[in-house]
């Protein structure tokens, strides 16, 4: 085919989506191929809590939060730990991201249908100083409808773009190539894959049918990252981080497997920040699986305890909630990829949030009436109390002696001790009787709960973990959850993908994930939360009026 249209995206996610949206209101014409079927519309974010980063947002006014363009810069900055050269252009995008956070960001979605509940969540609470990682204040606001009602407002847009001609999908177009000529990306080719209709997320074939070749003025790379990839995640494992994980739990489907990034590689694109990834430590296998080893993140409140595999409580600052990639290393350095939560049944009820839209149906489902409840009695969310029954990772008793007992049966060793999980718990406990503590965490708790949504939702009362009123006892095995690839094609802030040479390639533009949600990198080591959403929002409407503009 001579001209597929004026713009080829690979990739249907929400990314791929928003430079598609742009490119049609700028009244360009688009293919948009992908190598799922079209089940998987909005890829995923479809799959996700929809959590967005704002800055000095009316939801944070209302709640008291104080919030300013200049505190989530230094939180930013001192987060990201840029430290290269190639940290150029991730840093100028970070600045622009956090600038669109404290500006229109939300205004833009909201005049597209999107809203927001208006409970502000606080997320990666950092715990060191104030020039070091973390967020300062509560900015983590929850999108109403969760990941499909953060890809909606697109979706709808693309949709109507499809009746009216102006975009095509091609579902089950697997790319194989980039076409490069005269230095210039002008198209793509690769296979057809036999139609599938595994559900969304599961594995589909890979069976070719055929094969095809299409051209354009404009070429967007919006695949993704690494993620459901867990030998290629070992392969970019950094050093610092340790040996990576015997065991892991997949947070993304097996499809998002990195192809693109290398086939843009191959084609010439410059590969930065490789070694840089984001992945959780409160991972549950999932006991109702959709894709192969499918893990569950916990986004906890700060009041359970932690303890490493061989029974010892985490330092501070690695506390639940406070520092992802900070805690990670610290347990990898002890020799064992799993850890423990120990709590109770008022914890739980108040502090465990599963992430995922179909985790929440209260949320995705936009249900005033079910979410209300997540305030009131003594069970937690239907899916939390489904995985305390069902979940694999879970060892509950009416005493710590049967609790420790369990909890070395169930991954088959007796490296807990009693007396030792004991004398911990026992001294936090003793720690509750004032509103005041030397204990770092019980500081913390305190501290989450002068925030009117912690209290509200999100942080159980103080009180001693140990005081039967609050049973039954709960233990929680924790596994390394795979998700983010934080490195990527390196871009300037048009969403252009420069060469090995260090210049732009023509024709060629890389968002979302396969950029580093920006730049190559946008969070630098570390994430703020919230912002991987945002980053696909930003750097799709960056790269599709760029594009659109640049398109003759």
């Amino acid at each position: 085919m001579s001209e597929a249209a004026d713009a080829i995206i690979v990739g249907a996610g929400l990314s791929g989506l928003v430079a598609a949206t742009e490119l049609v209101d700028a009244g360009r014409s688009v293919v948009i191929l992908d190598q799922e079927p079209e089940q998987n519309l909005g890829g995923q974010a479809f799959w996700s809590l929809g959590g967005l980063f704002l800055v000095d947002s009316p939801e944070q006014r209302r709640m008291r939060i104080r919030d300013s363009f200049d505190l989530a810069w230094q939180d930013w900055l001192g987060t990201a730990g840029f430290d290269r050269p190639e940290d150029y252009w991730p840093r100028a995008w970070a600045e622009a991201y956090v600038a669109f956070a404290a500006g229109e960001k939300r205004a833009w979605l909201r005049q597209m249908g999107h809203r927001l509940f208006p409970v502000v969540g606080w997320a990666e609470r950092g715990g060191w100083s104030a020039t070091s990682h973390g967020n300062s204040v509560p900015r983590f606001h929850i999108t109403w409808g969760t990941g499909p009602g953060v890809v909606e407002p697109f979706e709808k847009r693309a949709r109507e773009a499809e009746r009216a001609g102006k975009i095509r999908f091609l579902w089950r177009h697997r790319v194989d190539r980039l076409l490069v000529e005269a230095g210039q990306v002008t198209g793509v080719s690769g296979a057809l894959l036999e139609p599938s209709t595994a559900l969304r997320g599961a594995e589909s074939s890979r069976v070719a049918v055929g094969d095809f070749e299409l051209r354009a003025q404009v070429v967007i790379v919006a695949s993704g990252g690494i993620g459901g990839d867990q030998e290629l995640v070992r392969a970019n494992w950094p050093k610092r981080l340790g040996l990576p994980p015997a065991n892991m739990v997949s947070g993304v489907p097996k499809h998002v497997d990195g192809r693109m990034i290398g086939i843009t590689e191959a084609a010439g694109g410059r590969v930065i920040n490789r070694d840089r990834m984001w992945h959780y430590v409160e991972g549950l296998r999932n006991w109702n699986p959709v894709w192969e080893r499918h893990g569950i993140r916990i986004l906890p409140g700060p009041s359970s305890m932690w303890f490493d595999a061989s029974g010892r409580r985490l330092p501070a600052p690695f506390f639940p909630g406070y520092d992802t990639l900070g805690t990670l290393q610290h347990l990898m350095a002890t020799g064992n990829d799993y850890s423990w939560f120990v709590l109770n049944q008022s914890i739980i009820r108040k502090e465990f949030a599963l992430s995922g839209s179909e985790q929440n149906p209260d949320l995705t489902g936009r249900d005033w009436r079910l979410t209300a409840r997540r305030a009131v009695g003594r069970r937690a969310t239907g899916p939390v109390e489904a995985f305390k029954e069902h979940g694999e990772d879970f060892v509950i008793a009416d005493t710590l002696a049967e609790l420790v007992a369990g909890m070395n049966r169930l991954v088959g060793n007796d490296l807990l001790k009693l007396a030792d999980i004991e004398r911990e718990i026992i001294a936090r406990d003793r720690e509750i009787a004032n509103p005041f503590s030397k204990d770092a965490q019980v500081m913390g708790i305190h501290n989450a709960r002068r925030s009117l949504g912690e209290k509200l939702v999100r942080t159980a009362k103080p009180h001693r973990i140990l005081d039967p009123a609050h049973g039954p006892l709960i233990a929680v095995r924790l596994n390394i959850l795979t998700r983010k690839t934080l490195g990527g094609l390196e871009t300037d802030l048009s969403g252009r993908v420069f060469g090995h040479d260090g210049k732009v390639i023509p024709g060629l533009y890389a968002v979302g994930e396969a950029a580093g949600f920006g730049g190559g990198g946008v969070h630098g080591y570390r994430a703020l939360e919230g912002t991987f959403l945002g980053g696909c929002l930003f750097s799709g409407r960056n790269a599709g009026r760029a594009a659109a503009s640049a398109i003759l």
